[in-house]
């Protein structure tokens, strides 16, 4: 809970008061900000091969299903992958390409609330959830959504039990600061985002694992080798960072 706003000022104040040396204004701070050097790693070293190759291993290793395909194979590969989930209740987003979908299959499109979406019992009555996804972060083994209309809304990403997305290779970065140059190309910074290591699993609870606290128990990903596109974008990318474009800090 926020605190009133009578409060509010008064402990800003303070805060103020106790920190004289810091930016008195946003842009002071903004300056102060795009001096801080950067020498961390801003951008991976592997070849494209290796990438998609580590981007897969990770997802393994947190007990993800993987498979791969060309852009022509993939209604075929999801067709695959659904038939062997023995699923057949399954959630899109309304912004879903319509090829993708398999017609002997039951689907539910959910536009979000304010387009008549799904009620919170049919997404939990759903055996499976289908979409897209903005990027992949070999790194870390991380799949992002921004939730566009092929990524559709949080909670359908959270609350079928199995999770099918598609990765194009062009979309896998090496590292998360490639991610981050990535945002910065978009038109407005994403309004959410969530990130995804693998099927949701903790071992809180009495440091016994359970799966399917916080989503979804099982996560199968179906990477697209769109490998040309992925040259020129990692190429462009490369590009950007030598010339200065999209580098925090830099608008």
């Amino acid at each position: 809970m926020s605190a009133p706003a009578s409060s509010r000022e008064p402990i800003l104040n303070r805060v103020r008061a106790a920190t004289p040396h810091a930016a008195s204004s946003a842009a002071e701070a903004l300056r102060s900000w795009s001096n801080v050097p950067r020498d961390y790693v801003r951008r991976g070293a592997l070849s494209a091969p290796s990438r998609l190759e580590l981007m897969l291993e990770r997802l393994r290793e947190y007990d993800a299903e993987t498979s791969e395909c060309s852009p022509e194979e993939l209604p075929a590969t999801i067709a695959a992958q659904l038939e062997r989930s023995r699923r057949r209740r399954l959630i899109a987003p309304e912004g879903l390409p319509r090829e993708w979908l398999v017609p002997r299959f039951e689907w539910k499109f959910d536009g979000g609330p304010e387009n008549g979406g799904l009620e919170m019992g049919e997404m939990e009555r759903a055996d499976g959830v289908l979409t897209a996804c903005f990027c992949g972060v070999a790194d870390s083994g991380t799949i992002v959504l921004h939730h566009t209309a092929a990524e559709g809304r949080r909670v359908i990403s959270l609350l079928p039990d199995w999770h099918l997305c598609l990765l194009r290779a062009s979309q896998v970065v090496e590292t998360l600061p490639e991610y981050f140059s990535r945002c910065d190309a978009l038109p407005s910074p994403p309004a959410l985002v969530t990130w995804i290591s693998g099927p949701s699993a903790t071992a809180d609870i009495e440091m016994t694992r359970i799966k399917g606290v916080h989503g979804p128990r099982f996560l199968n990903v179906i990477l697209v080798r769109d490998e040309d596109a992925a040259a020129t974008v990692n190429e462009n990318a490369e590009e950007n960072e030598d010339n200065g474009v999209n580098r925090p800090g830099k608008r």
